[in-house]
């Protein structure tokens, strides 16, 4: 038998407990902050990437010893066990169940709140037994930080850190993985209806997935109202993973979102400030006073990736529904500095390259040590099981078998280095919002051969000319730099289809 099919035995395993039950396990390491919500500080406080090792059938014997090990050391612990459930579609409901050391309840109730809890309308998905479909096992005070994660059992074994957002993406996962198997695509991305007046004077109604990895704006963007007014309004319905069937139609995951606090302000953020300062929110990393529970979100000496659980529903602009009935537009938010754009269209071909690429900086949720750092990661999804070019290929078949799905690349960070022009919150939701309308006007680039804005409403497009802001020789270089820089990372994924590499001229 697979070790990791071992059964959990433990001194006491707490079934179930309520929020409430969970809330009051946890009052030891509880600030309540002046919002009555509880704040906690974590020893590990960003993902343990390194640390990650994918097993898809028999584990090494330095994988089975460590898990032989863990499970001698559950015999003698007390544990938690909750169970929820991801997704509300008929198509697809995942149980997921999670063991934690009950020292360590906080993380229970933290990671309890992003699901969707098991009821009668809203079944715990598994199979005709109660059992689940997704297992992970927490030993947050285990000496060594080590992350095993079976794909072919669906389960997790999170070691040595207690930051929640290691287990909420331990069961996102796999979703992704179970997604794949049924021929969609797990994306990280946001989600969001934007219902607008199109050309033809008619309201209409614009499903759009936001791709991103933390700190790149995803989130903001995703929660952002566009400035619309009336009958133009937005509807806000998933902040991190969807899953994309081939029909277009996009499932949601989660109940609620986990969501980076840096910097947040009532004045800049207002739909994620209210849901920040709720009651319900659970802060995990955010500087609170001891004494007074007085919160400042622009305080980073605990970390720059303080986080915050928040209900959707105090959020705004949100309802019941998290799914899409179809993604028309789907945007690669990268964050550069340079010569691109603060958004281009792509055909079909460049879209799946522009998805192999993945495009931004490092930031403190993924590896503080290199924060600020140009890197690249397939789909801005650093959760992907299995080929990633199998991603790129299928992404790509996706596109072509629906035909009117419209893809775009956005940088949220600069033009023209240093000194250049900051792409702000505004320009890119006042982009979006146009997009969605369909009154930009576009020209092609004739070094990328994609497709830039030459009139945006609302916006002056002028100003974020790459090409203003470097003598017409340096200009060249960068963009010969750069064409090769992309050129070699698409030739590493042998398996791609040609097609797609070549996009890149």
């Amino acid at each position: 038998m697979n070790i990791f099919e071992t059964e959990i035995k433990a001194k006491s395993i707490l079934n179930n407990p309520s929020p409430k039950e969970l809330r009051e396990l946890a009052k030891k390491d509880e600030i309540t902050t002046e919002f009555g919500s509880a704040s906690y500080t974590t020893k590990i406080n960003s993902r343990s990437a390194k640390f990650t090792e994918i097993i898809f059938d028999k584990p090494t014997p330095q994988q089975e010893e460590t898990i032989s090990k863990v499970m001698e050391y559950l015999k003698t612990k007390d544990l938690i066990m909750i169970e929820r459930t991801m997704c509300r579609s008929k198509e697809i409901a995942l149980g997921c169940r999670y063991y934690v050391t009950k020292e360590f309840s906080r993380i229970a109730y933290g990671w309890g709140e992003t699901l969707f809890p098991k009821t009668k309308d809203n079944p715990f998905g598994g199979n005709a037994q109660g059992k689940p479909d997704m297992t992970t096992i927490d030993i947050p005070e285990w000496p060594e930080r080590k992350v095993l994660v079976h794909a072919g059992l669906k389960k997790t074994f999170i070691l040595g850190t207690d930051y929640t957002g290691e287990v909420k993406k331990s069961f996102l996962r796999l979703g992704m993985w179970i997604a794949k198997q049924k021929g969609w695509l797990g994306f990280h991305a946001g989600s969001k209806e934007l219902i607008v007046t199109g050309s033809d004077g008619k309201l209409v109604s614009k499903g759009v997935l936001l791709f991103g990895l933390s700190g790149t704006g995803k989130t903001t963007l995703t929660c952002h109202h566009h400035f619309l007014k009336g009958e133009e309004t937005v509807k806000i319905r998933q902040d991190d993973v969807v899953f994309l069937k081939d029909t277009g139609y996009c499932i949601g995951t989660e109940d609620n979102f986990y969501m980076k606090t840096e910097g947040l302000s009532p004045t800049q953020d207002p739909l994620l400030y209210k849901a920040v300062t709720a009651p319900h929110a659970v802060l995990e990393n955010v500087w609170v006073d001891k004494a007074t529970g007085k919160v400042d979100f622009t305080n980073y000496q605990v970390t720059s990736n303080g986080r915050a659980i928040v209900r959707r529903k105090d959020m705004g602009y949100t309802d019941d529904a998290i799914d899409i009935p179809y993604a028309n537009i789907l945007v690669f938010i990268f964050r550069r500095a340079d010569i691109m754009p603060p958004v281009a269209k792509l055909s079909l071909e460049q879209a799946a390259a522009f998805f192999m690429l993945g495009e931004s900086v490092e930031t403190s949720a993924g590896d503080p040590t290199q924060a600020g750092k140009q890197k690249r990661v397939v789909g801005t999804n650093p959760f992907i099981i299995g080929p990633e070019e199998d991603e790129g290929n299928i992404f790509y078949n996706i596109l072509k078998k629906r035909g009117d799905i419209e893809v775009y690349v956005m940088n949220t960070g600069k033009v023209g280095g240093a000194e250049g022009a900051k792409i702000g919150v505004v320009d890119s939701a006042n982009i979006i919002k146009h997009i969605a309308k369909g009154d930009i006007k576009w020209k092609e680039d004739p070094d990328w051969h994609y497709q830039v804005p030459e009139q945006v409403p609302d916006m002056d497009a002028k100003k974020f000319e790459p090409r203003n802001y470097y003598k017409p020789e340096e200009y060249g270089k960068l963009v010969a730099a750069l064409k090769a820089e992309r050129k070699d990372w698409l030739n590493t994924f042998k398996g791609l289809k040609q097609e797609i590499k070549d996009s890149i001229k």
